[in-house]
């Protein structure tokens, strides 16, 4: 099956990007971000930055763009069954020379899990090889191998460690 990711969640002044891989199916049913209720991204978010699930989804995503952070996925297109990482076939990654030049702040990558990753590798670093990168672990339900509080702790190091500097 064909999938599509979503428009990113941004704003011009957005200083730190969190890059996913491509969204999953209760995601894509959700038209939503990290829509599986399982998945702890809207949990940590809340825990951050105070943009929890508690929060309509346009309210959380207005609150990331307040704080400087812009939301994507590596992948614009790709053939998946189901909606483990594992099985995406066929990526066309999105367009990321356009979006660093409508997003010149843009100062810290943080992405979300290893296949994220890998794709990031493959088709972005080339093009912004000097940006600050960190991989933080997978927010997936699929990735149980960690407690929430650990990978609580790493995401908001990646997040602070954005924020450097910044005075905030």
């Amino acid at each position: 099956m064909i999938i599509q990711g979503f428009d990113p969640i941004s704003d011009p002044d957005a200083r730190i990007l969190i890059l996913g891989s491509m969204p999953g199916i209760a995601s894509l049913e959700a038209n939503q971000y990290y829509g599986h209720p399982r998945n702890a991204f809207w949990r940590i978010m809340g825990d951050v930055f105070g943009a929890g699930l508690e929060r309509p989804y346009a309210e959380r995503t207005a609150i990331l763009k307040d704080q400087g952070v812009a939301v994507w996925d590596v992948l614009k297109l790709c053939h998946r069954e189901g909606s483990l990482d594992s099985n995406i076939k066929d990526e066309v990654p999105n367009d990321f020379a356009g979006f660093f030049v409508q997003h010149p702040r843009i100062e810290r990558v943080v992405l979300n899990g290893g296949k994220a990753a890998k794709s990031f590798e493959k088709y972005v670093r080339p093009l912004v090889p000097s940006l600050t990168v960190t991989t933080a672990p997978s927010t997936s339900p699929a990735f149980a191998a960690m407690r929430y509080e650990a990978k609580l702790d790493l995401w908001r190091t990646a997040i602070i460690s954005a924020d450097q500097g910044q005075g905030r």
